[in-house]
């Protein structure tokens, strides 16, 4: 029998699925990231024996801790706010990180170009979040300054590879497609700047309370957590 956690897993992967259909969007075209931070590895085994494999950490420490723990064909992405005198750490725990989500600075992006492991094959997948609700709590670059990190990444630093753009934008569920509107409108800029498709540059939009909106704006990526894991427990991060 499933367990309670495989099931909310299913209830999403079917909400992502249909939401998806809903917006015309081909089969796979939107990927769901289990985020797990907090969360005891077991529960993610639970996910990962339910056939899911891409998984998302916010925090350094929590991830050196998983990774060993969890089977090596786990797609891992980084979400949180990385420090850039952490990136060689993260990167030792998981040399096969899928993809960072959240590259705010040009020295944030030059530190784990220096950081990726020389046996890589592949180049790192990298995001550049983007504040697109003008919060100062939040990180990310302006809207106005995309164009230029993610040129810098590109000319720059050979080991990363410029993948697409992410936000977290506002809680308030009404203020959302404004801000997912924002990070479209820098995705056409960003992919005029640099000669690429938008179909190239992924949209890292979306969380629990929010992503099927995100799927109809454009995310081909969405990070939803506690709707699969049920209430984080920050007490023992």
């Amino acid at each position: 029998m499933a367990s309670q956690t495989a099931r909310q897993l299913s209830d999403v992967v079917a909400r992502v699925a249909s939401a998806a259909a809903k917006a015309n969007r081909a089969q796979g075209a939107v990927r769901l990231v289990a985020v797990s931070k907090t969360k005891p590895v077991e529960q993610l085994k639970e996910c990962y024996d339910a056939g899911h494999r891409d998984f998302g950490e916010n925090y350094v420490q929590e991830m050196i801790e998983k990774v060993p723990r969890m089977p090596e064909d786990t797609r891992w992405h980084f979400i949180g706010h990385l420090q850039s005198n952490k990136c060689k750490a993260l990167l030792e725990a998981c040399p096969r990180l899928a993809m960072l989500e959240t590259v705010d600075s040009a020295k944030l992006a030059n530190k784990l170009n220096a950081a990726v492991p020389e046996g890589r094959v592949d180049a790192l997948r990298v995001l550049v979040q983007v504040n697109t609700s003008g919060e100062a709590s939040k990180h990310g670059v302006e809207p106005g300054d995309c164009v230029t990190l993610a040129k810098h990444i590109v000319s720059e630093c050979p080991r990363l590879k410029f993948a697409g753009l992410m936000t977290i934008g506002m809680p308030d569920y009404t203020s959302k497609p404004e801000n997912f509107e924002t990070l479209r409108k820098c995705r056409e800029e960003v992919c005029a700047a640099l000669g690429m498709s938008e179909s190239e540059c992924e949209l890292s939009m979306g969380m629990s309370g929010d992503f099927e909106a995100a799927i109809a704006m454009g995310s081909t990526n969405v990070r939803v957590g506690s709707t699969i894991f049920g209430a984080r427990d920050y007490s023992k991060k």
